[in-house]
C-alpha cells in the first residue's frame, strides 16, 4: 500500500450514510463494522498476486480482465449481468432468457449472460456459496440456462443489504467486468427492517437511483418483470395482474422452508437437479444436528 492515510473510524456516520438507519440488527454491521477497530487505513494498493481461497471454487473467481477476455473469446456483442445471492429457480431463468431474447430483437447477434453470484458475506439463513455454485452448475447441466451463452463467475463482494446505496456498487463493478446491460429488480440488495415488520427500503428506490446515479452512463439498466408460479400453466411465468388469483409467489424464505422440511415445490419451479442440491444440503444439516454430541449439564 502506497500513499497511506490513517483516519478515525466514525462507525455511526458510516452506518447511517450507508444504510440510512442505525437500527440494531443490520447483518453486515454486526459482522464487520461493530467489532472493527476505531481507526481506518487507506491508500493505493498494488496487487502482487491473485487471492486464492483454496476452497475448490477458485476457477469461478475470474478477474474483470479475465471476464472481458472470455467475452471477447465468445464473440459477445452485448453482455448482460445478473447478480443473485440465492439459488437459481425457473423464474430467474425465465427472466435471463427473456432478456437475451429482447437483446436479440434489439439487433445484437450474440448477447452473453454474466451470471455473477455474490461470494462474500451473506446472512446466516442464506444458502452458503459452495451449495449455490453446485446448484448453479446443475441449472446449466439441465439446460435451463444455455452453457454456450452463459458465464458463471463469483462476485467476491460481501453482501451489505444496503439497498439503493449498495446497488450502485453492484452496477458499477459490472461495468469494470465488461457488462453493458444490468438486470435490476424489486428491492435490490434489500432486506426486512431489523426491528420492524416492514421492508427496510422502498422496493422501487434501487431502480430509480440507478437511473440517475453518476458514473453509470455506459450501463443500460434493465428493470425486470415480476415472475411467479402460474398455477394454471404449472410453470414460472411473468405475473399478469388481470388474473392475479392464478399466481403463487414463492419467496426465498419459503423456498428454503420447502427444502428444509422435505416438501417439494410445485412442478416447474426449479430444475430437478438444482432442487436436489438444496434438499441434500438441508438434509446434511439435520444429520449433523442429530449426531452432534449433547452439551454437558452442570
Amino acid at each position: 500500500m502506497k500513499y497511506v492515510e490513517i483516519y478515525p473510524h466514525n462507525k455511526e456516520e458510516r452506518i447511517a450514510r450507508t444504510w440510512g438507519t442505525t437500527a440494531p440488527g443490520l447483518p453486515y454491521v454486526d459482522e464487520a463494522i461493530t467489532p472493527a477497530g476505531n481507526w481506518l487505513i487507506g491508500g493505493d494498493l498494488e496487487v502482487l498476486q491473485p487471492i486464492k481461497y483454496n476452497d475448490g471454487l477458485d476457477h469461478y473467481r475470474l478477474s474483470p480482465q479475465q471476464l472481458r477476455d472470455e467475452f471477447d473469446k465468445r464473440g459477445a456483442d452485448a453482455v448482460f449481468a445478473f447478480q443473485l445471492r440465492n439459488p437459481v429457480h425457473n423464474g430467474h431463468a425465465l427472466l435471463m432468457n427473456d432478456t437475451r431474447r429482447r437483446l436479440l430483437e434489439m439487433g445484437f447477434k450474440n448477447p452473453i449472460l454474466l451470471l455473477h453470484p455474490l461470494g462474500g458475506f451473506t446472512k446466516a439463513d442464506d444458502v452458503p456459496l459452495p451449495v449455490r455454485m453446485e446448484q448453479h452448475s446443475k441449472v446449466l447441466e439441465d439446460g435451463v440456462l444455455d452453457p454456450e451463452t452463459t458465464i458463471v463467475s463469483i462476485f467476491p463482494s460481501p453482501m451489505h443489504y444496503a439497498g439503493p446505496t449498495e446497488v450502485q456498487w453492484h452496477a458499477k463493478a459490472r461495468i469494470n467486468a465488461g457488462a453493458n446491460f444490468y438486470i435490476v429488480g424489486r428491492d435490490p440488495a434489500g432486506m426486512g427492517h431489523p426491528t420492524e415488520k416492514r421492508d427496510l427500503y422502498n422496493p422501487d428506490h434501487g431502480k430509480k437511483v440507478l437511473s440517475m446515479a453518476p458514473g453509470l452512463e455506459k450501463l443500460n439498466i434493465l428493470p425486470f418483470k415480476v415472475a411467479a408460479y402460474d398455477t394454471v400453466a404449472k410453470k414460472m411465468a411473468f405475473f399478469e395482474p388481470s388474473r392475479s388469483q392464478d399466481f403463487l409467489f414463492i419467496s426465498g424464505t419459503k423456498m428454503r422452508t420447502f427444502a428444509k422440511t422435505g416438501e417439494n415445490p410445485p412442478d416447474g419451479f426449479m430444475c430437478p437437479g438444482g432442487w436436489k442440491v438444496l434438499v441434500d444440503y438441508y438434509n446434511s444439516l439435520q444429520t449433523e444436528g442429530a449426531t452432534a454430541p449433547a452439551a454437558a449439564t452442570v
